[in-house]
């Protein structure tokens, strides 16, 4: 489950740097997926603000025992029908929200995938305990939320 190597990353070039809360001259994203949403909060006329990997929250590793920091993909701030909402966004593909299926023989492929489920379940619990706190909202984009299809 881990990510291809041939990913793109890069600096994005903002068009808006008024909505960009952090420094608009060092914006990464990290694959294509980020630089699509980035695009899309940039242009979009309901996003307020946004940002990208500005806002860390500490989380227990199930691995080490140890509080690391999580900096989430996104946070927005947008205007909907029901007033101005807040979100944390996390891009991923949709095989990595899903458990790994346990297997006859425990390779180190599969030890690795079940480190990294555990180490994003307590992620995403810290995320989630997070944005209730602030009534604030926390969502895990996939491929099918971003309109990205394979050939």
């Amino acid at each position: 489950m881990s990510y291809q190597k041939e990913t793109l990353k890069g600096r994005y070039n903002i068009e808006k740097p008024e909505k960009y809360v952090g420094d608009p001259r060092n914006i990464i994203f990290r694959s294509s997926w980020e630089l699509k949403f980035m695009k899309w909060c940039d242009h979009n006329v309901n996003v307020i603000e946004w940002g990208s990997e500005e806002l860390a929250i500490p989380y227990r590793s199930p691995v080490d025992g140890k509080v690391h920091r999580y900096f989430v993909d996104f946070y927005i701030k947008v205007r909907s029908p029901d007033g101005i909402k807040k979100y944390l966004i996390e891009i991923k593909p949709e095989k990595f929200t899903k458990e790994p299926k346990a297997q006859q023989r425990k390779t180190r492929a599969f030890l690795n995938e079940v480190i990294q489920w555990g180490t994003n379940q307590a992620k995403w619990k810290a995320a989630k305990e997070f944005c209730l706190d602030r009534n604030w909202e926390f969502m895990i984009l996939t491929e099918k939320e971003l309109g990205i299809t394979y050939k």
